[in-house]
């Protein structure tokens, strides 16, 4: 009889996971944040690897872990390992579906910037179904289900467009604006405050009025469409990114009470992977976007 022998089993996927984004992202509590679980549940995934291999991966401390030299040697082949499975997989949908395109994007970007131009992005690419994903931080499009993102950088990435500059100003409406004549009338008005960006109204102070102590008092939102609504109720000043109240201000439904504006160093870039970029749907929305404006 013929003797065969056993095949070696591989570790478990999961564990190996949890591996590779610990290493890479410097602790548990980060890993298991980028793969939706818990840090415990993380923890007992290495502890199993540790425990199959024979060896230590990560040295634990009261301040966090830190890679063994072992886990310092292994981690360079995982993350190309798992880069590797992403884009395949990323590929994979591609061929399943290549009308559908996911578009990640930062959540005021979406609502103002994306929202209004999705009827002319379905007008101009009419065999392409475009979804959008508000998130509050760039994902890895390595390792994610999405073709592009629409985010704030400070530099444009190699794979990507600049898709508009910004700038600071203060807004309200026509009929607050002419309670306003100098900025120092802002120490007395209600000034509307997002939390994502609260020290947009730092920097347009230190600007335009500086040494002046000014601090906004007013309601504070966590989300900046909803800010930008309120100051077209009338509630208060908003201190505005142009880009993403364009619409508003051509309308005349909000004004800039001040002429100073504050250029942001950022600009709001539109990228995709570098392999993707110009191929497929992911390049002809691009290209519709950066055409639309």
């Amino acid at each position: 009889m013929s003797v065969a022998p056993p095949v070696p089993r591989l570790p478990s996927l999961n564990a190996l996971r949890a591996f590779e984004a610990s290493a890479r992202l410097g602790g548990f509590a980060q890993a298991a944040a980028e793969l939706q679980v818990t840090p415990g549940a993380v923890a007992a995934q290495i502890k199993s690897l540790e425990q199959e291999i024979g060896a230590a991966l990560f040295v634990r401390h009261a301040k966090g872990v830190r890679l063994t030299a072992t886990g310092e040697r292994a981690l360079p082949g995982f993350v190309a390992a798992f880069d590797l499975m992403g884009t395949a997989v990323r590929d994979l949908r591609r061929d399943a579906s290549p009308g559908k395109i996911h578009i990640a994007a930062l959540p005021a970007l979406a609502q103002l910037l994306l929202g209004p131009r999705l009827p002319q992005l379905r007008k101009k690419l009419p065999g392409i179904d475009i979804s959008v994903t508000a998130l509050e931080t760039p994902p890895n499009l390595k390792r994610v289900p999405f073709d592009l993102c629409l985010f704030y950088c400070d530099s444009v990435p190699d794979n990507g467009i600049a898709f508009s500059g910004d700038e600071l100003l203060p807004v309200c409406t026509p009929a607050l604006a002419k309670q306003l004549r100098k900025p120092d009338d802002l120490k007395e008005a209600v000034c509307l405050t997002d939390t994502a960006w609260a020290d947009d109204w730092r920097l347009w102070a230190e600007s335009v009025m500086p040494g002046a102590g000014f601090a906004p008092r007013g309601p504070v939102f966590s989300l900046y469409a909803l800010a930008v609504e309120e100051a077209l109720n009338g509630a208060g000043v908003l201190m505005a990114h142009r880009a993403l109240v364009a619409e508003q201000l051509a309308s005349g439904a909000l004004v800039a009470p001040f002429s100073t504006t504050v250029p942001l160093h950022r600009q709001i870039c539109l990228w995709s992977l570098p392999a993707s970029r110009g191929k497929g749907a992911s390049g002809q929305v691009l290209q519709a976007l950066r055409d639309i404006g």
